[in-house]
């Protein structure tokens, strides 16, 4: 695809940079403007990582049940807790969550990954995170594969108009992980350690979310260590995950309220990476 044929935005020198504000508004001037170079980027990458490997993209289908499968032996075999339905009630928190770490993980790579086209090129590197987000939304779509076939063949039961619910959490984590993977794609041209701590980050993140358990569990922690408990609950994936249970598991309503504060918290961590990613990126060039 020929960068040309987009339309070229307005490059300043950095004598006369644009007020914080003023950058924000001109990353999404630069989004908006270059929505077919996302797109092809996007389908570029999907296209390499489904050439790189045997099953390619069918792994979007494979891997979340293989985590499921560990998950479902350890926790209703090896400690012998009892959960109705637990295969689909870990699912649910699962795909999300392998959602959340792929975009991150891919987020991270995707200025420092193309040193060489930033180098020839002059173009808005906004677009370079945006497409590995856009990417992600594509990968997650392969996961709703076996989340239906699960509800299909192993639980009809728990076939709701509640599901129809899914898209709107989904929008909510999109805007947070944007968010989250922005900064860090910024950062990461700079500091090379920012993906191996990203990783062990997102594991810990992982543990104290409620994956593996459920609200109740978290509950019955705050009885015992109250200051844990509003910790816990302030971790935005409290939110989320519970969310896909309730359309998913619990045939309910999502958490609405606690959506709308994530969102907003969203927004507002999102225009102040925003302004962080536009104030690094005159350096890329020059640090790649």
């Amino acid at each position: 695809m020929d960068m040309t044929q987009e339309r070229l935005p307005s490059y300043r020198t950095s004598s006369a940079r644009p007020s914080p504000i003023g950058s924000v508004f001109e990353a999404v001037r630069e989004i908006r403007g270059r929505r077919r170079l996302i797109r092809y980027l996007a389908q570029a990458d999907l296209k390499k990582k489904g050439t790189d490997t045997l099953f390619g993209n069918i792994w979007w289908v494979l891997d979340p049940l293989l985590q499921m499968a560990v998950y479902v032996i350890l926790v209703t075999v090896i400690f012998a807790r009892s959960q109705p339905a637990y295969p689909l009630f870990i699912f649910a928190a699962i795909l999300p969550w392998k959602w959340f770490t792929t975009v991150t993980t891919d987020a991270i790579q995707s200025v420092s990954g193309q040193d060489k086209l930033i180098k020839q090129l002059q173009f808005p590197k906004i677009v370079l995170p945006a497409a590995a987000m856009l990417g992600g939304v594509l990968e997650f779509s392969f996961g709703m594969i076996p989340l239906a076939g699960m509800l299909l063949i192993m639980y009809p039961s728990y076939i709701s108009i509640y599901l129809l619910w899914i898209p709107v959490v989904a929008v909510v984590q999109f805007f947070f992980s944007f968010a989250f993977g922005l900064v860090l794609s910024a950062l990461n041209v700079f500091f090379r350690d920012i993906g191996n701590v990203a990783r062990h980050v997102l594991r810990l993140w992982f543990y104290v979310s409620p994956a593996l358990y459920g609200a109740d569990t978290v509950a019955t922690v705050g009885k015992a260590h109250p200051t844990i408990y509003k910790l816990m609950q302030i971790n935005p994936f409290y939110t989320i995950l519970n969310s896909y249970r309730n359309a998913i598991y619990y045939h309910t309503i999502p958490d609405l309220k606690g959506l709308a504060v994530v969102l907003a918290a969203s927004f507002v961590l999102l225009f102040f990476t925003t302004m962080i990613f536009k104030r690094l990126e005159p350096a890329f060039a020059k640090i790649l």
